[in-house]
């Protein structure tokens, strides 16, 4: 069948946040602008992530904000001080969705959900013109046009400046399946493997924890590398979910032990001093509930991982600051809210662009970066997205597009 082939000035392949942003510094520079995305709607992974109350960013001073991406952060720095926190925040109430801090900095929209911000943003890009089709599908380049599986059969797209935004590899059924890498390593971008970034992990419980499924862990601390974490999760038939669990999975991930301390309010020298109350006829266990006020779920971890609980009040002060937290690895990738690996660093210009297709942008997390929850992953794709475009304009223009006082990317 013989392939129809269009024009556009700048193409975004995937419109996720990543590639929405794109889209939307380049349509602010009056280019004709035209998103594909394979599945039959937009933001699937995004407006999952706002399910439960979507954390757009965290609110803090920008150095802070980007040591937390680790090895990645001096490679995104620059992209997260021109589109951080503060930056974030503006964009969302730009689009009439007031936002709200919560205790712990994070930063929620007011409306608890991603689809609101959602729709007034597609609504603004088709303001600006951006055509957004669904079902198209990308199966690489045939010379200088990217090739696509359309509603309507295969399709060719020649653009004059090219932005991917194709996701990682998990949630593959919002669209997030990884299956772009072969086109890039056929176009000379070699691509590291991807694996699994705040995850849950597998535990293969004893039968006596079953009546504890479903039940919150909190007032804990997780402890790996010497780091502390403080932060709930879940006991689940499958395993150990949630956000606590997810903050320690890259550490975990590389093969670092594990522990758990029950009592991170308390040192041990506190802990043996009430644990050397007199017991007299009460059991070890209501005995560790009243001087301690373990919850049962806390026990039952403490005797799952490290089997009968000592008497001796010294001993069973040092078991319950660093339980064992003994696992069988993280769950399957694609049960991942996110994935670590993709475009490596090396493969692509400080503008974002591959250096083995020049005029091709990418963003989001096709690029090898790792972010934990809580506001860093969503803020590190919008500005990747945003660089990306920028990037991408300026491709188009031979010039700044982003201010006088701006550096090219270029």
């Amino acid at each position: 069948m013989t392939e129809r082939q269009e024009q556009t000035d700048a193409l975004v392949i995937g419109a996720g946040p990543a590639g929405l942003m794109a889209a939307e510094v380049l349509a602010a520079t009056g280019r004709r602008v035209l998103v594909l995305d394979q599945k039959p709607s937009v933001g699937r992974k995004f407006l999952m992530a706002g399910r439960s109350g979507l954390n757009l960013t965290k609110s803090e001073d920008p150095a802070t904000f980007a040591r937390v991406y680790g090895p990645s952060a001096d490679w995104l720095g620059p992209m997260l001080r021109a589109f951080g926190p503060e930056q974030v925040t503006a964009w969302a109430e730009g689009l009439g969705q007031p936002v709200f801090t919560g205790s712990t900095g994070r930063v929620f929209p007011r409306a608890m959900k991603a689809s609101p911000l959602l729709r007034a943003w597609l609504a603004r890009l088709r303001a600006a013109r951006v055509e957004i089709r669904p079902r198209w599908r990308f199966d690489g380049w045939d010379g200088p046009a990217a090739r696509f599986g359309a509603p309507d059969g295969p399709a060719q797209v020649l653009a004059d400046a090219t932005v991917l935004a194709m996701g990682g590899a998990s949630w593959a059924r919002l669209g997030s399946d990884g299956a772009w890498t072969a086109a890039l390593r056929a176009a000379g971008a070699p691509c590291t493997p991807f694996a699994a970034s705040n995850v849950g992990l597998r535990v293969a419980w004893s039968d006596h924890m079953t009546r504890h499924f479903g039940t919150p862990v909190k007032g804990v601390a997780l402890v790996v590398l010497g780091r502390r974490h403080r932060g709930e999760f879940i006991v689940s038939a499958r395993g150990l979910e949630g956000g606590g669990i997810y903050a320690v999975s890259a550490a975990v991930r590389d093969g670092a032990a594990l522990t758990l301390d029950l009592l991170p309010d308390l040192d041990t020298a506190a802990v043996i001093q009430r644990l050397a109350r007199p017991r007299g006829g009460q059991s070890l266990s209501n005995h560790l509930r009243r001087t301690l006020r373990l919850p049962p779920v806390s026990l039952a971890l403490a005797r799952e991982w490290a089997g009968p609980l000592p008497t001796d009040p010294a001993a069973l002060a040092a078991l319950l600051k660093a339980v064992p937290l003994r696992h069988d690895g993280p769950r399957p990738l694609d049960e991942a809210i996110s994935t670590v690996g993709g475009l490596p660093r090396a493969t692509l210009t400080d503008g974002l662009m591959l250096k083995a297709r020049p005029g091709v942008f990418c963003a989001g997390e096709m690029l090898d970066w790792d972010a934990p929850t809580g506001g860093y992953l969503l803020t590190g794709c919008f500005a990747t997205g945003r660089w990306a475009g920028l990037a991408a304009a300026e491709w188009l223009t031979g010039a700044s597009v982003d201010g006088p006082d701006s550096p090219r990317l270029i």
